[in-house]
């Protein structure tokens, strides 16, 4: 099976996601970068993803740099470079026999571009998406884990007590 690797225009989801563009018009971006990092990486450990999020240095002049974060690689281009441009290119150079490249971009231009490369491609609101379910089923099982003590030391097991919760609302619905 192929690697797969997300790479993530990391300005184009600050414009998009509710909660980053509040903190960019509270002029916050710091914490709109820092904020997008968390959430992914939480996305990245559970799905099994190798992500690259990708800043323009525009934003951010002299701040040129590569390093890891939350087990993400974190890029800030060079003051000549966007980070369209970037993104494809490395999404050209990583996609192979080996590494499914898909990047996340609302830009219609760079999808094209990547397309045309051979990487697929998801938009700021379908990542968003998925990451508030993926956020969902680790809530979920947080909560299942929770409970796994109480279940073991029951009497009870998992039919009998699907049996119990079916028969609970059989009867809160009579009521």
């Amino acid at each position: 099976m192929k690697k797969q690797l997300l790479i993530v225009d990391g300005y184009n989801m600050i414009g998009a996601w509710p909660e980053l563009v509040s903190l960019k018009k509270a002029e916050k971006l710091e914490d709109a970068r820092e904020t997008l990092l968390s959430l992914l990486s939480n996305y990245a450990k559970y799905e099994g993803l190798e992500i690259i999020v990708v800043f323009d240095a525009q934003f951010v002049p002299g701040i040129t740099q590569r390093y890891t974060k939350y087990q993400l690689q974190v890029i800030f281009t060079e003051e000549g470079e966007t980070a369209d441009s970037y993104i494809e290119r490395v999404a050209g150079e990583l996609n192979n026999a080996l590494t499914q490249v898909t990047v996340a971009t609302s830009d219609l231009a760079e999808q094209w571009v990547v397309f045309s490369q051979g990487a697929l491609r998801t938009s700021a609101r379908e990542l968003y998406k998925a990451v508030q379910k993926t956020n969902k089923l680790i809530s979920e099982h947080q909560e299942d884990l929770k409970f796994t003590n109480f279940r073991r030391n029951s009497p009870w097991n998992e039919a009998q007590l699907s049996d119990l919760q079916q028969k609970l609302q059989e009867l809160s619905k009579k009521s």
